[in-house]
């Protein structure tokens, strides 16, 4: 005899990381009936590449082993399996140039990895007919066919149509399910560049990096931030060690010069947009050679676009419709910690699907979702806006306000605190603390928050 538990029906909108997570382990649940629709028709290499943290890694094993063992087979190695390795922020500019002032994401069997061979390894897990590509939505709307019952309409840019129970926006910062949510005109619903920053990136083979340009073998083996006013370098090993991806991010170059909006999309350098390594001969020894590289017209694969975020929305779902990852609360690529929320998302989701056996219940797991990721996630988008301050070495006036406390300099004469990037110990207390709020935090306590704020929610509509 067959089962007698419905099968609701869930469509996960965009293929990214938290979409692909997410469809991995719903894909598993009998009880369940998923299919993912991503706007691209494939994946390629973008971005910095990911070096992810400790609760990046955890969130990934509650999800199932399976999604782990993904990131793992297509990581390239940092260290050891059984050694801890972090990231590196060193000093690149200024009185203290040169020393190393925080290790970001301590965890042990870390690994970097490009963005595209995350998503192919994690693609694997999903049953090839729950997955198509090449689909953009463009267009949402909920009918009631009856008294309390809600059906979520889709329509694609190819004019097809699709009909589910649940809608999950996992489609990106410019997230057209984020728009229906809040609406078009709602001052957060399109990203944001308040600092107006331009990211200039490479992807050079590990060797050539070594030989032709000169960058020390040591920082192609580990992930490392070099900060300074001018911007900061940051250098991740990719691909098994054989490829690198390096960077640098301007702040306050970005055009338009108006903060309202951006637009990500990368381009090649030209002679108006190329990255001038002139400007960066007061940073230190082991800065210079990797701006150089990046700056080198004989550099292949290097583009320039700006990068932005959101600012806090309101609420992440309605109803029966919810937006997670970069839909919901997309950050700066400062903080390390955009996929590791992206995922963190994803196992609070697949945790609380379990136990949505009736599609009226369906509401009440999104916003127990919602109670306990929102400001999480929002406060670690709001750290790494802090971030690229201090690596961009603002005055403590752009980071929390006014200075804190007087001290006196040579002259006797009273003044403000020395600014945190003047001050090594101040920003290894700060990164510490940062780095402590996103990596050591409790994800199964997160999980079971989430399953005692559904159950409460059950039992309140059940009334």
């Amino acid at each position: 005899m067959g089962s007698t538990v419905p099968v609701i029906d869930i469509v996960i909108i965009g293929g990214g990381i938290s979409g692909l997570a997410l469809a991995a382990g719903l894909c598993k649940k009998p009880h369940l009936s998923v299919h993912v629709y991503e706007a691209a028709p494939g994946y390629k290499d973008m971005g910095a590449g990911l070096a992810l943290h400790k609760n990046a890694i955890g969130a990934m094993s509650l999800i199932g082993p399976e999604v782990l063992k993904a990131y793992f087979d297509n990581a390239s190695n940092i260290g050891e399996d059984d050694v801890e390795m972090v990231t590196e922020v060193i000093l690149a500019h200024g009185p203290h140039a040169g020393e190393l002032v925080a290790e970001l994401g301590r965890a042990k069997g870390r690994k970097s990895i490009s963005r595209a061979d995350l998503l192919h390894g994690l693609v694997q897990l999903i049953p090839k007919d729950k997955i198509t590509l090449g689909k953009k939505l463009v267009h949402m709307q909920e009918r009631i066919p009856d008294i309390g019952k809600v059906k979520n309409q889709l329509l694609f840019q190819d004019g097809s149509t699709a009909e589910t129970d649940c809608v999950i926006g996992a489609d990106g910062i410019h997230s057209v399910v984020r728009s229906y949510l809040l609406g078009p005109s709602h001052p957060a619903t399109r990203p944001k560049n308040h600092d107006r920053w331009q990211v200039y990136r490479t992807l050079i083979p590990t060797q050539e990096a070594i030989t032709k340009h000169g960058i020390d073998p040591r920082y192609t083996n580990i992930v490392s931030i070099m900060t300074g006013p001018k911007g900061h370098v940051n250098i991740v090993p990719l691909k098994k060690g054989t490829i690198l991806s390096a960077g640098v991010a301007v702040r306050g170059i970005s055009t338009p010069s108006s903060s309202s909006t951006f637009t990500s999309v990368s381009s090649a350098m030209t002679e108006t947009s190329k990255l001038d390594p002139s400007l960066y001969e007061s940073y230190h020894p082991i800065a210079q050679p990797i701006i150089k590289m990046i700056a080198s017209p004989s550099t292949p694969n290097t583009a320039t676009w700006s990068v932005g975020d959101h600012d806090h929305a309101p609420f992440y779902m309605q109803r029966q419709i919810a937006m997670i990852g970069d839909a919901a609360h997309a950050s700066l690529p400062f903080a390390g910690n955009g996929a590791a929320q992206a995922l963190e998302d994803a196992a609070v989701l697949d945790h609380l699907f379990d136990r949505v056996t009736q599609v009226h219940q369906i509401q009440a797991a999104l916003l127990a979702y919602e109670t306990v990721r929102m400001k999480r996630s929002q406060d670690v988008g709001d750290m790494a806006r802090k971030f690229g301050r201090v690596y961009a070495h603002c005055g403590d006036d752009e980071l929390e306000g006014a200075g804190q406390g007087l001290w006196r300099d040579e002259s006797g004469k009273s003044s403000r605190t020395p600014p945190l990037v003047q001050d090594p110990k101040r920003l290894r207390k700060f990164f510490a603390e940062a780095s402590a709020f996103t990596n050591d935090f409790d994800l199964v306590k997160q999980n079971q928050e989430a399953v005692e704020e559904f159950e409460r929610l059950c039992r309140k509509y059940s009334r």
